[in-house]
């Protein structure tokens, strides 16, 4: 059995990252999965320790990078799509069957293009809010998010204070205007196809026309 989430994708900074978790034996979980959203830091960092350390769990984990993000010829949907097959394809063997956090409002369409570029045969279900209501897809996210946490903090010591990398976080929104205002250009962490690194640029190309 295999569960699949990932972290990431609304973020104006860094990767996304999706994660499969297979077990034989759901039970064996560690008590305490959730939604990772539900849960601490710590709480997350250490159930995912406990995960790793299992001999009979196995985990898988897809980046996408900021690159393939910004790449005009795909979407969002599609990525995810991308990352959920290649975590998949790292751990799952031929008929292996699990279920993955719906990304689509098409919870078939999804599973069903998950299902095509997955690489061992597998029979997959995809659910809306699969993390809240399976522990397999819990267990997931919780790494997922785990490995996305871990990125933003590589991020915070190359460039200092990024926030949570989501638009909506003042401090990420900082970051990136004061980058630009410096640079002249956009931290190659930033996804440059997102609104709010496109309004930092804006910004800065106002406020140079206003002093000039």
């Amino acid at each position: 059995m295999f569960g699949v989430d990932e972290a990431g994708r609304g973020p104006v900074l860094g990767s996304m990252f999706a994660t499969a978790v297979v077990i034989e034996n759901v039970t064996h979980l560690p008590a305490g999965i959730d939604d990772s959203k539900h849960l601490s830091p710590e709480r997350r960092e250490e159930l995912a320790g406990l995960l790793r350390a299992d001999d009979s769990v196995r985990v898988g984990v897809s980046e996408i990078p900021t690159t393939r993000i910004d790449d005009p010829e795909t979407d969002m949907n599609s990525l995810t799509v991308e990352a959920h097959a290649e975590a998949i394809s790292k751990v799952a063997n031929d008929g292996a069957q699990g279920i993955v956090d719906a990304c689509d409002t098409s919870e078939k369409r999804f599973a069903r293009r998950v299902t095509e570029v997955t690489e061992p045969t597998v029979e997959i279900t995809a659910e809306h809010g699969a993390d809240e209501t399976h522990a397999i897809v819990g267990a997931a996210s919780i790494v997922a998010k785990v490995e996305r946490d871990a990125h933003v903090a590589r991020l915070a010591e190359t460039h200092g204070e990024v926030g949570s990398g989501y638009p909506s976080d003042p401090k990420t929104r900082v970051f990136l205007r004061e980058y630009v205002e410096s640079h002249g250009e956009l931290p190659n962490c930033a996804r440059a196809s997102w609104r709010t690194s496109k309004d930092a640029l804006a910004a800065r190309e106002q406020s140079a026309l206003d002093q000039f």
